[in-house]
């Protein structure tokens, strides 16, 4: 190859690869859609730009994990850059990186006000990542990755030690619909409500009566045919007739946006109960839940559907989710709306609603392990 034809190749390889390269505005905006594209679940407000012939990466996000993909995706482009990005949870001490929540039920909002809009509640023992505190609030993040704040008061907080030491001590779990934390065995005065889900330590046993703390450190006695060894219980199969059971079990019961308990929920709140009581943690929204599972596309027959599956109803033009109810069977299905309530979706019967015919629907039986679908006994945060 002579010398001409050498540089007419280095030239055409070099404009390849100045066609192929990458801003650094392009690079963020393609890890932003992979690791942080939902606002509910992720902390991300990061932008880039030219200052003075340099690049300069500013904003806020959640982790450090965050960050250094950040600072690899930037070394990928090739570029120099200041790096001026916050991590929140480096804002936070060790002894409050983690915490418990303490309270059979707290609620979680979108602002750190009580005046805020409810965004979902979490229940005792159920444990979350501490991201920033504001005031007397603090911004956490669930174990479904759902980010909302909470008062200081509903948190017990923990460091990492005293987190892998909960993991590890033996724990019960309330299986009733709901219950009681009483002071003596068979007594009456109540140290703390208790409803399903609820996690607990052991302290002692008498006969058939167990003497559990709460995450604060109260301690009183729960009836054993209200309570299940956590470890054991976490390795039940996917069960339909738990879901229903536990559905059914709700039948009635008042709506409330952003409720995900045993007292009160919203739509995706009741399919979450449902789940959680079989050990599955689901996706906290409808429009979340519609992203996993087998998804069955609009038209199915309903005929096709299996208990246990969620049906998602919304706009027909948007396609925008709503909406989710748990399928039952012979075209019936569990949901809240207004109440905890059955329909079907024969258009001929009685019980026809105005939701009409499901946008999709998902199966999570066989999902589990799946993106959004995550068996409580392998979250790490549990165990």
């Amino acid at each position: 190859m002579n010398i001409k034809s050498l540089m007419i190749t280095l030239v055409m390889a070099l404009t390849c690869f100045v066609a192929m390269a990458i801003t650094p505005v392009e690079a963020l905006n393609d890890l932003k859609q992979r690791i942080a594209p939902d606002k509910r679940t992720a902390v991300w407000d990061v932008t880039a730009k030219q200052q003075n012939g340099t690049w300069v990466v500013t904003g806020t996000v959640g982790t450090q994990a965050q960050k250094k993909a950040i600072q690899a995706a930037m070394l990928k482009t090739g570029t120099r850059y200041t790096d001026k990005v916050t991590v929140l949870e480096d804002g936070i001490p060790a002894a409050r990186k983690w915490a418990l929540v303490k309270l059979s039920i707290a609620t979680l909002r979108t602002e750190p006000k009580h005046s805020a809009e409810i965004a979902t509640q979490g229940i005792m023992g159920a444990p979350v990542k501490v991201l920033q505190k504001c005031d007397d609030w603090y911004r956490v993040q669930m174990a479904d990755d759902y980010i909302a704040y909470v008062p200081e008061s509903s948190l017990s907080f923990k460091t990492e030690a005293q987190m892998k030491t909960w993991r590890k001590a033996k724990r019960y779990i309330v299986t009733a619909y709901d219950s009681r934390l009483v002071t003596e065995a068979h007594g009456d005065e109540t140290v703390s409500d208790l409803v399903m889900g609820n996690i607990l330590e052991l302290k002692a046993a008498q006969g058939n009566w167990y003497k559990l703390a709460t995450p604060d450190g109260r301690t009183g006695w729960v009836d054993g045919a209200d309570i299940a060894e956590l470890s054991q219980w976490s390795q039940q199969g996917f069960s339909a007739a738990q879901l229903e059971k536990t559905a059914r079990r709700m039948m009635g019961s008042s709506y409330l946006w952003g409720g995900t308990s045993t007292k009160v929920t919203d739509c995706s709140g009741l399919t979450k109960v449902c789940y959680l009581s079989n050990g599955i943690i689901l996706q906290r929204d409808a429009s979340q839940q519609a992203l996993t599972g087998k998804i069955m596309k609009k038209g199915t027959d309903w005929r096709q559907y299996e208990t246990g599956d969620l049906l998602f109803f919304g706009n027909e033009k948007t396609g925008r989710v709503t909406h989710v109810g748990l399928y039952l069977r012979d075209g019936k299905y569990i949901h809240c709306s207004g109440q905890v309530k059955i329909n079907s979706l024969i258009p001929t019967a009685s019980d026809y609603p105005y939701l009409y015919s499901p946008l999709s629907a998902s199966r999570i039986k066989g999902m589990v392990g799946t993106k959004g679908i995550v068996a409580l006994k392998n979250h790490p945060w549990y165990f």
